[in-house]
């Protein structure tokens, strides 16, 4: 009964904040009858809780729904048991992560969206649906008490995923980076989630990639493969 819309990325290059997935947000939303969702801002790190919340507040309105923060409720977990919805933004992986340990929501969120509460989630937010955070591209500048996520979905993501490495960069490009992580994880696959896509998930048995670009999938021993549609293999 999942249902999940992972985003790569909040800001595409000239769009403002949320623009490009803002209508699936509303229609994936709206199918459910999601009037009030919960935001999870524990990403922000360099912005406060309070100005992230707005930021988000603002954009959903546009599409009508309230949205209420986790950081303002005397009990986060009583807050995720009774949401309509749960979207957890992006930022810094491993300051979310942290924070949701010490909030003892992992099982808690977990349990709601596995029994069908819809999930929104962009970068860091989508990350935390894998079963592990293993596969961020952020730096860990807190320690969280394990990397296990919310194990939502049976395979990782790689947001933001580029095919090669910026201009004047010769370092490890983002492909022989994943190649190192299914190297040492080789029960588990990764799915390569390009600028401007999003990965939806409907009754954890329906699954399509939204957006202009393939999805790049790795996995151990065999040759990356492009995929855009027949995605089903992936929840298996």
């Amino acid at each position: 009964m999942k249902n999940l819309l992972l985003i790569s990325n909040s800001t595409n290059v000239g769009e403002s904040y949320l623009e490009y997935p803002k209508y699936e947000m509303q229609k994936f939303l709206k199918s459910f009858n999601v009037k009030k969702a919960l935001f999870i801002p524990y990403a922000g790190v360099t912005i406060t809780f309070d100005e992230y919340t707005e930021k988000v507040k603002n954009r959903f309105k546009e599409i009508g729904i309230n949205i209420e923060s986790i950081h303002d409720k005397t009990n986060p977990v009583d807050a995720a048991k009774n949401a309509e919805a749960i979207i957890v933004g992006g930022g810094n992986t491993f300051n979310l992560l942290k924070l949701i340990q010490e909030n003892g929501l992992i099982e808690v969120i977990r349990e709601k969206v596995v029994n069908g509460t819809p999930y929104i989630g962009w970068s860091a937010g989508s990350n935390l649906a894998c079963p592990t955070i293993r596969t961020t591209n952020d730096m860990p500048i807190v320690q969280p008490q394990s990397f296990n996520a919310f194990n939502i979905i049976p395979f990782q993501i790689n947001p933001h995923y580029l095919d090669a490495n910026p201009d004047g960069h010769a370092g490890e490009t983002r492909e022989m980076r994943i190649e190192e992580f299914i190297k040492a994880n080789q029960n588990i696959f990764v799915a390569g989630l390009r600028e401007g896509c999003i990965i939806k998930i409907i009754n954890d048995t329906e699954i399509s990639l939204i957006g202009n670009k393939t999805l790049r999938i790795f996995k151990y021993g065999k040759a990356p493969e492009e995929i855009k549609d027949n995605l089903k293999h992936l929840l298996c």
